[in-house]
This record gives C-alpha cells, sequence and structure tokens, in this order.
C-alpha cells in the first residue's frame, strides 16, 4: 500500500483537539483526525479495516495549524495531487490540505520528526475582540516587551522544563531541546506574537511559557524567573496558562 505524507490547515475553533476521541468505538467528538479519517475512507471506498491517519502532533482544543503533518496508506496508488484535490473536495470548511506526497513505508509523521515550531498570538486591546475571540489570547494589562526580550534567551537550550509540564503530560522525560524563542510587536494589529521552535514541547508547554513571559512584561515576576522555575521544577508555581486560542501549529520539520 503506498504510504502519503499531507500537510493540512485547520481553523481549531470548532474541533475537541487533532486526536480522535471515541466512546464504546464511536468518534463522541468532533475531532480534526476525525474528519481525515472518514475522507480517507471514502476516497478508498471504505477498505477493512479503516484506514487511520496518523498525526505528528496531537493539538488541544481549540488550537489552530498551518502545517500539522499527517501520514496515510491507500489501497491503491493515486498521483499526489489527485489525492491533494480529492481531500479538499470531501473536506469541512476549516481543514484544508496544503500539500501531498509519496513517502517511503517506514515514515511516520510522529516519530521522524527533527523539530516543530509554534507561534502564539496575543491580542493586547484593553477589551475583547469579537473577531479574535478565537484566535489570540487576549492580554489587556500593560506589557513591557523589552522585559520579555530579556526573559526569552532563558528559555533556549535543552532543560528539564517540568515547571511547564501539565499535569495531563504523559512523557517518559520532561527534558527538552528550545532552539528559537522571540517575540515580535504589530502595532497596527494591536497584537504581540511569540515563536517557539524545538525538537518537541509537553503538553500546553507553550502556553505555560506564554503565561509566565506576560507576567515578566508586567512586572509581576522578575525578569530572570524563567532560570529559577527551570530548577525548581514545580508546576504550580509557573501559575497561569495562556488560552488555547492563540496558540498555531506553524511547521513540522523532518530534517
Amino acid at each position: 500500500m503506498p504510504r502519503y505524507k499531507a500537510v493540512i490547515a485547520y481553523d481549531g475553533a470548532e474541533f475537541f483537539g487533532f486526536q480522535l476521541q471515541t466512546k464504546n468505538g464511536v468518534e463522541s467528538v468532533r475531532t480534526v483526525q476525525g474528519e481525515l479519517n472518514k475522507v480517507i475512507n471514502k476516497m478508498a471506498k471504505n477498505p477493512s479495516p479503516q484506514i487511520k491517519v496518523v498525526g505528528a502532533s496531537r493539538t488541544d482544543t481549540g488550537v489552530h495549524a498551518f502545517g500539522q503533518v499527517v501520514h496515510f496508506d491507500l489501497p491503491f496508488n493515486i498521483d499526489p495531487e489527485g489525492v491533494r484535490k480529492g481531500m479538499n473536495t470531501l473536506l469541512p470548511f476549516d481543514v484544508a490540505v496544503n500539500h501531498v506526497e509519496h513517502v517511503s513505508d517506514d515514515f511516520h509523521a510522529r516519530f521522524n520528526t527533527h523539530s516543530k515550531r509554534y507561534i502564539y498570538r496575543v491580542s493586547t486591546t484593553d477589551y475583547k475582540d469579537p473577531f479574535k475571540r478565537k484566535y489570540t489570547g487576549h492580554f489587556h494589562w500593560k506589557l513591557d516587551v523589552t522585559r520579555i526580550r530579556a526573559a526569552l534567551p532563558d528559555l533556549l537550550g535543552e532543560h528539564d522544563f517540568a515547571s511547564f509540564a501539565a499535569s495531563g503530560n504523559e512523557t517518559a522525560t520532561t527534558i527538552r531541546l528550545i532552539t528559537r524563542a522571540d517575540v515580535d510587536e504589530k502595532p497596527e494589529e494591536h497584537e504581540i506574537v511569540f515563536t517557539f521552535e524545538g525538537n518537541a514541547f509537553l503538553y500546553n508547554q507553550i502556553r505555560i511559557m506564554v503565561g509566565v513571559l506576560l507576567e515578566i512584561g508586567t512586572g509581576k515576576r522578575p525578569v530572570h524567573d524563567i532560570v529559577r522555575l527551570i530548577e525548581v521544577k514545580d508546576r504550580e508555581q509557573a501559575r497561569y496558562t495562556a488560552p488555547a486560542s492563540g496558540l498555531y501549529l506553524d511547521e513540522i520539520d523532518y530534517n
């Protein structure tokens, strides 16, 4: 069976995350993986057993993606561009396939990743913009972005990020490597935008890091409090988790 790799974009506002969720063997809520499974199996004329789409990242409820990567096998060989067009014809309005290609049988969307890049958009208006509420995290307190910029290098490198892992984290280790951490101001849009890149991220790690950085920006924390948080390995001391609505899976690199 030929294997395909696809790059997917989706608006996560109306999804309960990427990963399929079932109850008594039946899909219980709307997920991105669930929609992809339906489309691929329809294109394959509903084979038995059913084809399962495998994703690189299990984004949470309300999280968006520009560059989620999936793989799947089809029972017959179709031109990748034909697969892309067929999927886009059948998929709902809030999911789109940007690219499809043939890959080797041993390619795995999740286990072969080299690095992942995420962005986080923060709306800084003093009111919650109704047109941004599903696509940014809102933070109306005054921010000193120079303090945030001074704190960002403390995240770089390989560290034990136990203080930045939510209670649902199930990984064997909380050690991660972060290779990029920066922030851009977009005054015309009343936003600041964080970019993080690393080999992998823990459950809710980016949203917790953003929460800490925003508190540094308000002066509620010392500029280099991240150094202390890495040392203490205590999630309770990181406190605030930024909303899921501002988080985007931007790109996945397979080197």
